[in-house]
């Protein structure tokens, strides 16, 4: 019997995804890292569009793949890490990470094999009719049987956005910041004040003629006269 085409694209994208997720937790360098986990992102978000759940595919790479990952980058960039220290005992402690690993699969395989989690029945609402909208499924399941654990998440994700900026957050004396409170409390006449002032006139100091020379009583007015200047003119010429 031939295996359906679905069930090999299941295969191959699983096994791309496990492979992309032992070479998360092995490469040496934090950026190869996180393009592997970009690659085990998008393989998972070929399962969901497989098992016919858009909105989770499309969310996990917009979210994860384009918001997310792109920050773990920036992240990894900017921090100076000294990977070979954090590396020493990573072979040392394997050994412990292979039995929690083995748990987890033993955990999984239990819930998957038991007889309420039955992948061989008719689903609730099928995608074949018409009208159908996994969207609205997901709401529907979100908000009325699992509001409670969906509120739970949302207040562990505001607790950590709280210790992330709690954690960042520095006093330092030469950061220059607003004040929002006092600027709300500021009134309109404390930023313009229109002062009146009495108009002064100045005087404007016209220059002086100089003086004239003196001339000494006996001598002529042609001697008094500088050279080259012309000689003033005689009474009744």
């Amino acid at each position: 019997m031939m295996m359906p085409f679905n069930t090999i694209l299941f295969y191959v994208f699983s096994a791309v995804l496990v492979f992309a997720a032992f070479g998360v937790i092995t490469a040496r360098n934090p950026v190869h890292a996180a393009l592997w986990l970009v690659l085990s992102f998008f393989n998972a978000a070929a399962i969901w569009m497989l098992l016919k759940a858009e909105f989770l595919a499309i969310a996990l790479v917009l979210v994860y793949v384009g918001a997310v990952m792109v920050l773990f980058l920036f992240v990894v960039m900017m921090m100076d890490i000294n990977l070979d220290k954090l590396r020493e005992n990573f072979w040392k402690n394997s050994k412990f990470g292979f039995l929690v690993g083995a748990l987890m699969l033993g955990e999984m395989s239990f819930i998957l094999l038991s007889p309420m989690f039955d992948a061989t029945a008719p689903a609730a609402a099928p995608s074949s009719q018409p009208g159908y909208s996994n969207v609205k499924e997901l709401g529907h399941l979100i908000y009325t049987d699992y509001l409670f654990p969906f509120e739970v998440a949302a207040i562990i994700l505001l607790v950590a956005i709280v210790a992330a900026l709690a954690l960042t957050l520095r006093g330092r004396k030469d950061s220059k910041a607003q004040n929002p409170a006092r600027q709300v409390l500021v009134k309109s006449g404390d930023r313009l004040r229109i002062v009146k002032m009495a108009s002064v006139a100045r005087e404007v100091a016209t220059p002086k003629a100089p003086p004239a020379a003196a001339v000494p009583a006996g001598v002529p007015a042609a001697a008094a006269t500088p050279a080259g200047a012309p000689a003033p003119k005689e009474a009744g010429k």
